[in-house]
């Protein structure tokens, strides 16, 4: 539950950065997903979710 609460602490901590610092970049940014094929969203998730599973699998170790 520990690495649960810290995981999503992170998350909030990075999103909350990208936010408040770079509004405009974050609205140009989601035009341009918006515009991605569906499975290209798809897959860049599923990539993402597999590099964060690996980085808890080597920090776990």
């Amino acid at each position: 539950m520990e690495l649960i609460l810290l995981g999503l602490g992170l998350v909030l901590v990075f999103e909350g950065l990208i936010l408040a610092l770079l509004p405009n970049r974050l609205e140009e940014l989601i035009q341009m997903i918006s515009e991605m094929p569906l499975e290209t969203r798809r897959t860049a998730g599923l990539v993402a979710v597999a590099i964060g599973v690996l980085l808890i699998w080597l920090v776990q170790g």
